[in-house]
């Protein structure tokens, strides 16, 4: 399984961490999405990077450049 860990650095707050959870949780293949607010990071299990970023996008988050 493909895991990626993302820098979201504009994570402020749990309204936050329910809109990226909610809006990647939908990607197909997708199986787990953990955010960490302190560390402004998202881990995710599954799916397609490009669609993980773009659904990161959609709920109104960029990603910080690797």
């Amino acid at each position: 399984m493909t895991v990626h860990q993302l820098s979201v650095p504009d994570i402020s707050c749990d309204h936050c961490k329910q809109a990226i959870e909610g809006s990647v949780g939908a990607v197909d293949g997708v199986s787990k999405v953990l955010v960490d607010i302190a560390g402004k990071s998202v881990r995710v299990d599954g799916g397609a990077f490009d669609a993980v970023v773009a659904a990161i996008d959609d709920a109104g988050f960029d990603v910080a450049p690797s």
